[in-house]
């Protein structure tokens, strides 16, 4: 379903599971920048109604994700650590040439936050198929749902704003490259480190 060239080993887990500080705070962030990357497409593209509606939702939701995570951090006497830099959607975001065009701009945008989405929903179950800490399991895969969705959302508004075949080939080039990205990660305790 989620298009993925390449799949995360078990191993992440175990490095995942181990160090759950590591692991939370770095979810917590990844949620936060979800939030302000949909409040900045609303920002950018306000013209476009039914994009910002859907940007705003997903905004608010990714938020309240953000407060889930601490909340779990809390109740188990963990501080938010401070956020981190993210190579990799630094990364993704390499793959695109830069662009003036902003239909352009937000495709890239539009399909970058997809593989993002995409990466976490499969993140997600493979960390809760691999502990045994039955809350978190739970709580990771029921916010697998959420990822899928929102990446449904962002790829399914990139095929409304531009020919759905230059889409699906830009798309398939960014999986690809991604995928021999991820071939070096699953060595640290994040969730697309």
């Amino acid at each position: 379903m989620l298009g993925l060239q390449f799949e995360t080993e078990t191993s992440w887990a175990e490095i995942a599971k181990n160090d759950l500080q590591q692991i939370l705070t770095d979810h917590a962030y990844a949620e936060q920048k979800a939030s302000a990357n949909a409040t900045s497409i609303i920002i950018n593209y306000s013209e476009e109604t039914k994009l910002v509606q859907e940007m705003a939702l997903i905004a608010i939701e990714e938020l309240e994700h953000f407060k889930m995570v601490h909340d779990i951090m809390i109740a188990r006497g963990m501080v938010l650590g401070r956020a981190q830099k993210n190579d990799y959607a630094a990364h993704l975001q390499q793959y695109f040439p830069k662009t003036k065009d902003r239909l352009e701009s937000l495709i890239q945008r539009l399909l970058i936050a997809a593989l993002i989405e995409a990466r976490s929903c499969e993140r997600f179950k493979v960390f809760a198929d691999n502990i045994k800490d039955e809350a978190l399991s739970k709580f990771y895969l029921d916010l697998m749902a959420s990822e899928a969705n929102h990446y449904k959302t962002f790829l399914n508004f990139a095929r409304e704003y531009q020919d759905r075949a230059i889409v699906d080939e830009k798309w398939k080039g960014l999986l690809q490259y991604e995928a021999e990205f991820m071939k070096s990660r699953g060595f640290k305790a994040k969730i697309h480190g």
